[in-house]
C-alpha cells in the first residue's frame, strides 16, 4: 500500500475476513487507528455477516477471472507466474469488470436480505 498515492488510500476502505486471527483486540484496534470508521469485518464499525463467502465478490467473480487468466497455461516457474498473475490483473482491469462486479454484489446483497442472512446462493 505504501506505493499507492495517499489520496487514493483515503478513499479505500478494508473488508475484513472474519477469521479468528483476524479479529483479536490488538487487530481491531490497528484497524480503528488505521482505517477510522471505514472497515468492515466482524466487530468494525461496519459489521460483516460472518461466513458470508456468498457476498464476498472477489472470491466469487474476481479470482475465478485471474485463475482463468493465470493457469490458462502451465506456468514453469516463480516468476513466470507473477508475470502472469499481473498481465491477468491489468486484463481484468482493462476490461472494467468493475462494473460487473458491483452489480453482482448489489444482487446478492438484495438476495442476502430476502432470505434473511441465510444461505442465498442457490436463489442467484
Amino acid at each position: 500500500m505504501e506505493e499507492v498515492p495517499e489520496e487514493v488510500r483515503e478513499s479505500h476502505w478494508l473488508q475484513n475476513d472474519g477469521c479468528p486471527a483476524h479479529y483479536g483486540t490488538n487487530v481491531r484496534a490497528y484497524l480503528n487507528a488505521t482505517y477510522p470508521n471505514k472497515w468492515i469485518g466482524r466487530l468494525g464499525p461496519i459489521l460483516w455477516p460472518p461466513r458470508s463467502s456468498d457476498l464476498n465478490p472477489l472470491d466469487l467473480f474476481y479470482w475465478g477471472c485471474l485463475k482463468e487468466e493465470v493457469y490458462s497455461k502451465k506456468n514453469s516457474n516463480l516468476e513466470e507466474l507473477r508475470s502472469r498473475v499481473q498481465e491477468g490483473v491489468s486484463k481484468i482491469n482493462e476490461r472494467r469488470y468493475a462494473r460487473y462486479l458491483s452489480r453482482a454484489f448489489i444482487r446478492r446483497c438484495r438476495a442476502c436480505i430476502r432470505v434473511g442472512g441465510r444461505q442465498f446462493e442457490h436463489q442467484l
